[in-house]
């Protein structure tokens, strides 16, 4: 289903919307309720172009009048027996504003009509296609009231009648089938067109009446292509019966289709004019004037009569101001052409032989809408000039119309002219920053935790750790240059310190015994696990702590010992570097890192353990390297 709220605001021209408001508040201010029917919801449904409006009112349209011409309609004709309005509205719209009724006919051609609701009133009308309603009324707009399906039909583009009766009841639906058939180019459902065939057989249009004789022959000037039309209904023979003098082989044929294409650019550059106006000159081209007198005299609505006789005084009053000094520049001439009445407009630019006029509109058919292209977006949009900003479509249109005159050639030209309508900068956003703070410490490792263990029984976890290396710096002997030098041991193999950073590397295939990890208080050492050493935690410290002179001369345990003993809590604390054992052997000279002399005690416990750890590191393998030589008993 089609929404019809879409297709009201987008199908219909600003001037078809302005009618339909001027009358729902013309409606609204009476109580009556209003709505669009016939050829306009038809035309919305099927796509075709909306050329008019009919609209009803549940209430009687003929009081309506001195209202309507209030809101700048301008009484066209009035059936009074149909209760109905024939109005023309600002920018050519041609609209029927009548009452919704109920009909029955008594004989052929003479009907009687009744008041009744909206529903009602589609159940009496031609096709099903035409039995279609909209509301216009407000909690209600763009409902759609189909009673006959008439939805279907148009799907099908086929004509149906509402009644079987209809073409017996009023005759005139059979010229009108002709002309929607030719106009649509729609077909006739079975037994519509069988219908159609016995009405014609049987002369049913007999009985049709002068007003709608008159009526439908001036539907024929109001097509948008008149010479179709009028060619299928002489092929009907329906001609004879509406107005025999004219036809086709009184029609300029070329005129007609040169008006015709100046209709169609006219429309492509937004100016929509209504050409049944221009178009009876050429239908009429040859006919005499009497006829064409006595036609005129029998269209329903005089008010196109009018229309027509002040056509070439109305053409001459705008060709006079287009060529005038008012109409001087591109711009002003656009102005104009979107100002003036677009029947004038049309018939100007098709019959006009000045140059001057004709140049005009040359350029606007091809040149001048070409402007809208030049329009700087990004450069408006570059200085904050965007849509939200009011007056942003009055700026566009003055910026369109200064490009149509050639006045902003360069960007430069275009900056200074968008200069005073750019709004100022905004301010720059504002950061707030959070005050610092300070980060936890990170959850120590499981060794360190460990090594704090050991600061609580009395002893750091440098000191646990320099216990360690100390070990390692035991069971590897000094070079002979280094250690040589100050202790005299040259005729010792010295084991180099890689092969000793390997093996302290592999912690867990090389278990230590109580009697070589355990210092002089062995509680504090016992919960420090050899891990730590392992590691080369304090590597670098305990190179410093145990150079090469006191290696060879002092045993591990009292070396041990007296580490512990010098290194405080604190000062293991700062002078423990993450580096491997590897460097930090490398780096230490055995000069700077000579400690004081131990005591005499000290050296000769270290001089009964030396010789077994020497041992271990040369001959036995990784397991039994850790292993210290048991105590002899003095």
């Amino acid at each position: 289903m089609a929404d019809y709220i879409y297709l009201l605001e987008n199908r219909l021209s600003q001037a078809q919307r302005n009618s339909l408001l001027a009358v729902r508040e013309v409606a609204r201010a009476k109580g009556l309720t209003v709505f669009l029917v016939g050829g306009a919801v038809r035309d919305m449904t099927s796509g075709s172009p909306v050329r008019d409006l009919d609209v009803v009112v549940q209430g009687n349209a003929i009081k309506l009048k001195k209202d309507i011409e209030k809101a700048h309609g301008v009484i066209t004709g009035e059936n009074e027996a149909g209760q109905a309005l024939f109005v023309r509205f600002p920018g050519g719209v041609r609209m029927e504003i009548g009452s919704t009724l109920t009909v029955t006919y008594p004989k052929p051609g003479k009907p009687v009509v009744k008041a009744a609701t909206i529903l009602d009133d589609l159940r009496r009308r031609d096709f099903t296609a035409n039995a279609m309603a909209l509301s216009l009324n407000d909690g209600s707009y763009g409902l759609l009231m189909d009673p006959l399906n008439g939805v279907a039909d148009i799907e099908n583009r086929e004509l149906r009648l509402v009644s079987n009766y209809g073409f017996i009841e009023d005759p005139v639906r059979m010229i009108r089938a002709a002309r929607l058939m030719a106009r649509l180019g729609w077909q006739m459902d079975e037994k519509t067109q069988a219908r159609y065939e016995t009405g014609k057989q049987e002369g049913y249009i007999s009985a049709m009446g002068e007003f709608h004789r008159g009526y439908e022959t001036e539907e024929i000037f109001h097509e948008e292509d008149p010479l179709r039309v009028l060619r299928k209904l002489e092929a009907e023979g329906w001609m004879k019966d509406l107005f025999p003098a004219l036809s086709s082989a009184k029609a300029n044929v070329t005129e007609l289709e040169k008006l015709r294409d100046v209709q169609s650019q006219l429309q492509m550059q937004g100016v929509h004019p209504e050409a049944a106006v221009a178009n009876f000159p050429y239908l009429t081209a040859k006919m005499s004037p009497k006829e064409v007198a006595a036609l005129k005299k029998s269209f329903a609505r005089q008010g196109f009569v009018h229309e027509i006789e002040a056509l070439e005084d109305e053409a001459k009053a705008f060709a006079a101001e287009f060529s005038g000094k008012g109409a001087a520049t591109p711009s002003q001439a656009w102005k104009l052409l979107h100002s003036a009445k677009p029947e004038s407009i049309l018939w100007v630019a098709h019959t006009s032989k000045n140059a001057g006029v004709q140049n005009k509109f040359k350029g606007f058919f091809t040149e001048w809408s070409q402007a809208k292209q030049k329009l700087p977006y990004a450069l408006m949009q570059e200085m904050r000039i965007v849509p939200d900003l009011p007056g942003y479509g009055d700026l566009l249109d003055k910026l369109f119309f200064e490009l149509m005159d050639g006045k902003l050639g360069t960007v430069e030209e275009m900056k200074a002219y968008l200069e005073p309508y750019s709004p100022p900068a905004p301010p720059p956003p504002v950061h707030l920053r959070r005050p610092r703070v300070a980060k936890k410490d990170a959850k120590p490792a499981k060794s360190r935790k460990k090594a704090a263990a050991g600061e609580e029984g009395g002893e750091s976890a440098e000191a646990v750790a320099a216990s360690d290396t100390s070990e390692v710096h035991a069971l590897a002997p000094v070079p002979a240059k280094t250690a040589g030098a100050k202790s005299g041991a040259a005729g010792k193999v010295a084991v180099p310190v890689k092969a000793v950073a390997k093996k302290v590397e592999e912690p867990k295939k090389t278990p230590v015994t109580k009697a070589a990890a355990a210092p002089a208080k062995g509680k504090a050492v016992a919960k420090a696990p050899v891990k730590v050493a392992a590691k080369g935690v304090v590597a670098k410290a305990s190179a410093k702590k145990a150079p090469a002179k006191t290696a060879s001369k002092t045993p591990a345990k009292k070396a041990v010992k007296a580490v512990a003993k010098k290194a405080p809590v604190k000062a293991a604390a700062k002078k423990a570097p993450a580096k491997p054992v590897k460097k930090a052997a490398a780096k230490s000279p055995a000069k700077k890192t000579a400690p004081a002399k131990k005591p005499a005690a000290a050296k000769k416990v270290a001089a009964k353990a030396a010789p077994a750890k020497k041992s271990a590191v040369k001959h036995a393998p990784a397991k039994k390297a850790v292993k210290v030589a048991p105590k002899k008993r003095r």
